[in-house]
C-alpha cells in the first residue's frame, strides 16, 4: 500500500473515531437534558490575591456553568467533556479547627464556594480539565478517555492499565442509567 493510501485510511479512521465520540456525548446530553437530570456547578478556584498594599482579595469560586457527573467525567450541556477534579460543597466553613493543613485547605475551598453565587449545600466542581477530543490527543492521553485504534475507551479508575479500559458508549450508557434514566 502506498504511503498516501495509508495516511488516507488513518485520516478516515480518525474522523470516524471523532464522530463516534461526538455521537456518544450528544446521545448522553440528549438523554440527560430530556429527563431533567440533576446538575452540579462547575467553577474556577481563584486563590487569595493582594490587591493593594494592605488589602487582600479573598479566595473565590468563579462559576463556569453546569455539568452532569458521570463517574470519572463531567459532561456539559454543550457536549464538553471534563475529567473530574476537586469537589466541595457551598456550606458554612465554620471556624478554623487547625487540625491539619489539608483540612484547612478544604475549609478554604468550602468558604470560597459559600461566598460564591451558589445555592447553599450545592456541590461545586473545580480544578477540572477539559478533555481534548481530537484523535491525536486521545492516542497519547493518560487520563480517563483514550483512543486505541478506532475505539474510544474509558479508564474508569485511576491506575487502571490497558486491561481496565471499557468502551465509551457502554460506559456512558451505564452511567446515565445509574441516574435512573
Amino acid at each position: 500500500m502506498s504511503e498516501q493510501g495509508a495516511s488516507g485510511q488513518a485520516g478516515a479512521a480518525d474522523r470516524e473515531a471523532r464522530a463516534s465520540i461526538e455521537r456518544a456525548l450528544a446521545d448522553a446530553v440528549e438523554r440527560l437534558s430530556g429527563a431533567d437530570a440533576a446538575t452540579e456547578a462547575l467553577a474556577r478556584f481563584e486563590p487569595p490575591r493582594r490587591r493593594a498594599l494592605l488589602f487582600t482579595r479573598e479566595a473565590q469560586m468563579v462559576p463556569l456553568g453546569r455539568v452532569w457527573r458521570l463517574g470519572v467525567f463531567l459532561l456539559g450541556a454543550d457536549g464538553a467533556l471534563y475529567a473530574t477534579g476537586h469537589t466541595t460543597r457551598a456550606v458554612d466553613p465554620r471556624h478554623p479547627g487547625y487540625q491539619s493543613v489539608s483540612a484547612e485547605e478544604r475549609r478554604g475551598f468550602r468558604a470560597a464556594a459559600f461566598r460564591g453565587p451558589f445555592e447553599r449545600g450545592e456541590t461545586v466542581n473545580f480544578d477540572v480539565e477539559e478533555i481534548e477530543l481530537t484523535p491525536g490527543a486521545l492516542r497519547t492521553a493518560t487520563g480517563p478517555l483514550v483512543l486505541r485504534g478506532a475505539s474510544a475507551l474509558v479508564r474508569w479508575r485511576a491506575g487502571a492499565g490497558e486491561d481496565g479500559l471499557v468502551p465509551l458508549e457502554s460506559y456512558l450508557a451505564e452511567r446515565v442509567g445509574l441516574l435512573g434514566l
